[in-house]
């Protein structure tokens, strides 16, 4: 009589059952997780359409009761008192003067920090120096407000006579600290990726270290300085609390930091919280805010990926 494998072998049928449902559930698995993948993506892309959607329907139907000219020629921004005026400008204004003032600040000073932390700093130097200075990053906004308002505003008193208590010269100090570890962190990455021997080659033909940081290491690594910057520039651009706090509630034209301003974010925090009816004209006017908001922070972003695209070394 004639015997199989599996008669003559009887322990050989269970470990290859054994295998393929081993391999059915990794197979099961694997799924899931795509799945579960595919859901996280689907949700980020739903929310941003949703955000869209809400304040392009909102915004229709502020501009379809103010003028689009008005809103963006106007000088003053009333929509609270009698007169009403809806010229954004004032707010515009006042968001770009702090933004300019952060910039002003993290952007030198976070570059700085990268070089040195990237090219100077000994390695056991950096792993201390490096997490202390992205602790600066973990500060909530509101503490940095405060800040701004209760120590930074009366030090610069002392220095700048008939300075006002609300003022954007201590919104955009305390804002560029606060952005500055974005920078940092970010520029020192992408120096770090930089290859050695490209360090080496200019170091052979007698650069000094100096010479090899910001003629050789900043050009190489510009696409991911770039992009940090204006990360660190949109960041600012979305501050709410530090403005709301430290720079003032008064919509103005000017371009004087020493001066009380309020900001867009500011504005849409103040109207939100406040007593204003849902639904009304006057109420309206955060999305129509919040649009131009959106808008200059997409324009951002296109400038960050164009940056990407256009100066991004491959290194093999």
């Amino acid at each position: 009589m004639a015997h199989t494998d599996s008669d003559l072998f009887p322990t050989l049928k269970a470990p290859l059952s054994g295998r393929r449902r081993s391999g059915r559930i990794r197979h099961w698995n694997e799924r899931a997780i795509e799945a579960l993948l595919l859901f996280c993506a689907l949700t980020s892309i739903v929310t941003t359409i949703g955000i869209v959607v809400v304040l392009a329907a909102e915004t229709w139907r502020f501009f379809s009761a103010v003028s689009i000219v008005e809103f963006f020629t106007d000088t003053r921004w009333t929509p609270l008192f009698t007169p009403q005026h809806f010229g954004v400008l004032p707010l515009v204004t006042g968001t770009l003067v702090v933004t300019v003032g952060a910039a002003a600040i993290c952007l030198p000073l976070g570059l700085g920090s990268a070089i040195f932390l990237s090219e100077y700093a000994p390695a056991s130097l950096r792993d201390v120096l490096k997490p202390l200075l992205e602790l600066l990053a973990g500060i909530p906004t509101v503490v940095y407000g405060f800040f701004a308002l209760s120590l930074v505003t009366p030090f610069l008193q002392n220095f700048v006579p008939g300075l006002q208590v609300f003022n954007a010269l201590s919104a955009s100090l305390v804002m560029g600290i606060m952005i500055l570890p974005m920078v940092a962190s970010l520029s020192e990455d992408a120096m770090t990726a930089v290859p050695r021997p490209l360090r080496e080659a200019a170091y052979g033909l007698g650069a000094t270290k100096f010479e090899v940081s910001t003629r050789v290491v900043v050009p190489a690594a510009f696409s991911g300085i770039a992009a940090s910057f204006v990360l660190a520039i949109s960041r600012a651009l979305g501050e709410t609390m530090i403005v709301a706090l430290a720079a003032g509630a008064r919509p103005s034209l000017t371009l004087n930091p020493l001066e009380a301003v309020q900001t867009m974010t500011a504005y849409i925090a103040q109207v939100s919280v406040g007593e204003t009816p849902q639904g009304s004209l006057e109420y309206k006017t955060i999305f129509a805010v919040a649009a131009a908001l959106f808008a200059m922070t997409l324009a951002m972003n296109i400038l960050n990926q164009w940056l990407l695209a256009r100066f991004r070394e491959v290194y093999e």
